[in-house]
């Protein structure tokens, strides 16, 4: 019989990332995930989900986080196709959902491989099977980079990136990988201005790293890559204007001979709010000496939200090319009616995002009638640890014991508080259970 996951435990016995992610369905729902339904303890993933249980007479306990099984589909298909059409690879960033199952959709969905940003999430996606990860980081730590390079040796198909923004760094990481099997492959990260976050403040410095790496027996350049979110004051001139630079650091490395012996050229960028930039400044890459790995490492599109992002997402330029769509969902219970302006939920800041945006209350649903309505004239106004704030207009229809969901601002700091998420389909039959490590 197959070995079966403990808690916190991955299956050690499954061969392929196929077997492993079935194998979360055979986790037991208990008092670890919250929303879920307390009658459904003892119950597997799997054997939950079956049920297809409604979200509103189901079980489920509030606050309880939904992702929108529609919504999920389309936002993946949208960028795939995207992808495509702009003649770019997709690696999108894993660290906003850090959830394994929908990183095999994204790769399903035509994804060359998945983004990182540490060790740990690596690991977490290795333990899934992933086999080309890009890590958006440089990375010194000495018993990841062990790690990392005996995972290289025991696994001939596994593809690994990481970022190298100085002489230094690419010295640490030299030391710590000496006598290892196979060279990690790196590219050199490009600062997106003074001030900016991480990354190589000056072309020269840029030159400076890559013959570092040059004299590494441990290291292999394959490309350049940035961030274009980090453009200090950004528009489309200034995100454009680093792009260019960008690219114009791959020519001049191609010219000088740095990527000789490769069988491609990496150059990446690529945020959720600059992907249409990213994609006309890639599409101007000149002919170099081999083939240019395009890789777009946009990650916040598949649940995509109702604040930050639905105002910053490139698709408001280019609304022809299509729009995502907000898969989140946080509905809470009305707990208190003081007055006829003011009304309190049970979510706070330990149930939903709130460091850009707080939630928007977007529906109510009556606990009396069971019909939803629009959230009109009701908003959220602050966040205690478990509780919303909630203020309405006068007249404004709402109760104690009615359920108001609530459209939320940034993926990052969303799935991030959720072990076990439903996927609710359009007419509330709950479907899946999305699992993240965190």
């Amino acid at each position: 019989m197959q070995h079966q996951p403990e808690e916190g435990e991955f299956s050690v016995a499954a061969t392929d990332h196929e077997d492993r992610l079935a194998a979360l369905g055979a986790e037991r729902v208990d008092h670890r995930y919250k929303g879920l339904p307390p009658d459904a303890d003892g119950l597997t993933v799997a054997e939950l989900a079956a049920q297809r249980r409604d979200l509103f007479t189901g079980g489920f306990s509030t606050p309880v986080l939904t992702l929108s099984a529609e919504s999920l589909e389309h936002n993946l298909a949208l960028l795939e196709t995207y992808a495509e059409r702009h003649g770019m690879a997709f690696a999108p960033h894993g660290k906003t959902s850090m959830a394994p199952q929908l990183f095999a959709r994204q790769v399903e969905r035509g994804a060359w491989g998945i983004t990182l940003a540490m060790p740990h999430q690596v690991r977490v996606a290795r333990a899934f099977g992933t086999e080309r990860i890009f890590l958006a980081n440089e990375l010194v730590d000495a018993a990841a980079l062990r790690w990392i390079a005996a995972e290289l040796s025991r696994d001939p198909s596994f593809r690994f990136i990481c970022y190298v923004d100085s002489v230094r760094g690419v010295e640490l990481m030299d030391e710590a990988l000496r006598g290892s099997d196979r060279p990690v492959d790196v590219v050199v990260e490009l600062a997106a201005g003074e001030g900016a976050r991480t990354g190589v403040r000056t072309e020269a410095e840029c030159a400076q790293v890559a013959d570092a790496v040059g004299r590494a027996g441990t290291l292999r350049l394959v490309g350049v890559a940035g961030y274009e979110g980090e453009v200090p004051r950004p528009d489309p001139a200034r995100v454009g204007a680093y792009l260019e630079r960008l690219v114009s650091l791959a020519v001049d490395f191609d010219k000088a001979g740095r990527f000789s012996g490769l069988d491609e050229i990496v150059v990446s960028a690529g945020g959720s709010a600059w992907f249409d930039s990213v994609a006309e400044a890639f599409a101007a890459i000149p002919e170099l000496s081999l083939p240019v790995l395009k890789l777009l490492r946009s990650g916040a599109y598949v649940s995509h939200d109702s604040g930050h992002y639905r105002k910053l997402t490139p698709f408001n330029r280019v609304p022809a090319e299509g729009a995502l769509q907000p898969a989140f969902r946080l509905w809470a219970q009305v707990v208190s009616r003081p007055s006829p302006e003011q009304a309190f939920v049970n979510a706070g800041k330990r149930d939903a995002a709130y460091d850009l945006d707080l939630p928007v209350a977007e529906v109510v649903r009556d606990a009396v009638t069971g019909v939803v309505r629009p959230a009109s004239g009701i908003w959220v106004t602050g966040l205690s640890d478990q509780h919303g704030w909630l203020r309405t207009e006068e007249g404004a229809s709402l109760s104690v014991g009615d359920w108001v969901g609530m459209g939320l601002s940034h993926p990052c700091t969303v799935f991030d508080k959720w072990g076990l998420i439903p996927v609710a389909e359009a007419d509330g039959a709950v479907s899946d259970y999305i699992r993240t490590y965190f």
